[in-house]
């Protein structure tokens, strides 16, 4: 049976069906903020390292497989369905997945509606930027909610899906106009948080996993979905979501493009909070009680239109084509020059990630290994900036000991290596 095949002029590998022999995966990102996603839109993001500063949750040992992800749902009347297929896996009248460097790319219809997503992690960027365009390919009008979903993680991988009865009660977020902010133990002990936006104006909201879903519903059929209405749940502890609402009615071949901006923001610790805001709700002398999100909020309006996501897909595409310009390969075997290519992009990977993070390395587990990451510079040392490469290199020597030892392995965030780290 045939899965898919390469695009050689959009250098892009095309997946047919979504039912492969396993979920076919892309590694989105290249400095900090990365972003596993397979061909049924499953997988999740992190900053900088995988297992302290998980920003959504997956759980590798769920069935059905490949369960948790970044989720649009489509209720087209009594029809519900995913671009991705994945989780209401409603059959689809087609389906393409394509992976390319550094984004993929998605393309479904049911029922004469037919839905493009794009997703991808901009250049210099700590957020995962999705947009979507759904389009009435009919005769007559229709009516349409789009529903969009991640559940949060709770930073620490480990102990996130451990320590239940402690989580279970932390759980924090806040709702302002069409952002979601994921902001628990903001107060006590961090200074960074998440969030995830829409930039047109929503019609609801959920932002508590239980009212989503229903308590005996799964993912692929969640009880907001099915009910066309949004419960405006306001999560306090047990587990945080993030989900919009759109409604929108479409002329026969009217369109409508939404983009979804999830992202990480980390403050200082002496701008931790708004400082203007009225003295009478000060909870203390020094902070507002109310987050800063200045940050967020200029990464929002970085991306809240068509023309800014398109502008920096042309970025990615180029930076992508000055990394792996490099080095090319001409045999007149186009096999082995496809080979060639997109092993390259493949060692770029591997050194962004050290295979501390797939399908089957749950991020927790290990960091970096010292010897591994040694291998990976050499593999990209001819396509990233010399910077980068000299960079990585004193992470790694700054775990040696004076008698030329060194930890086996060590995590990205911290720098510091641990010998429990490669025991799971």
């Amino acid at each position: 049976m045939k899965f898919g095949f390469y695009d050689d002029t959009n250098r892009e590998y095309v997946i047919t069906t979504p039912r492969t022999p396993y979920p076919w995966i892309n590694y989105l990102g290249s400095e900090k903020y990365f972003s596993l996603i397979s061909n049924t839109t499953g997988g999740y993001a992190f900053y900088t390292d995988a297992r302290l500063r998980r920003i959504t949750r997956y759980r590798y040992n769920d069935v059905p497989l490949d369960t948790n992800g970044r989720y649009f749902y489509i209720k087209d009347g009594d029809t519900i369905w995913n671009p991705g297929w994945q989780p209401t896996k409603t059959e689809l009248d087609s389906y393409e997945c394509r992976h390319g460097f550094g984004y993929s790319k998605f393309s479904a219809k049911k029922n004469n509606v037919s839905a493009n997503a794009l997703y991808m992690v901009p250049n210099g960027e700590n957020a995962e930027v999705e947009m979507i365009t759904i389009k009435n390919e009919g005769t007559s009008e229709k009516k349409i909610s789009l529903v969009s979903f991640v559940e949060w993680c709770f930073y620490n991988a480990q102990d996130d899906c451990t320590n239940f009865q402690r989580n279970f009660s932390t759980g924090e977020v806040e709702i302002q106009g069409s952002a979601i902010y994921h902001k628990t133990e903001y107060r006590e002990r961090r200074n960074h948080y998440s969030f995830y936006s829409c930039n047109e104006k929503i019609d609801g909201y959920d932002t508590d996993r239980e009212s989503f879903l229903g308590l005996y519903n799964g993912y692929n059929n969640p009880e907001s979905v099915v009910n066309g209405k949004s419960g405006n749940s306001v999560a306090d502890g047990w587990s945080p979501i993030a989900s919009h609402r759109i409604n929108m009615t479409l002329k026969a071949g009217e369109e409508k493009t939404l983009v979804f901006v999830l992202g990480y923001i980390e403050n200082p610790v002496e701008d931790k909070w708004t400082k203007d805001y009225p003295k009478d709700l000060l909870r203390t002398n020094t902070a507002s009680g109310v987050i800063n999100k200045t940050k967020a909020i200029e990464l929002q309006e970085k991306f809240n239109s068509k023309a800014k996501v398109e502008k920096a897909f042309s970025e990615l595409k180029s930076f992508w084509d000055e990394i792996l310009s490099h080095f090319v390969l001409k045999t007149g075997d186009e096999k082995l020059d496809r080979m060639a290519m997109w092993n390259q992009y493949q060692c770029v990977v591997t050194y962004n990630f050290a295979r501390s993070a797939s399908y089957f390395e749950s991020g927790i587990g290990r960091g970096l290994g010292f010897r591994d990451t040694s291998q990976d510079m050499l593999g990209a040392a001819h396509q990233l900036p010399a910077k980068r490469i000299r960079e990585r290199l004193y992470d790694v020597a700054a775990t040696q000991f004076e008698d030329g030892s060194a930890y086996h392995q060590f995590q990205p965030l911290t720098k510091r290596g641990n010998a429990d780290i490669g025991s799971n």
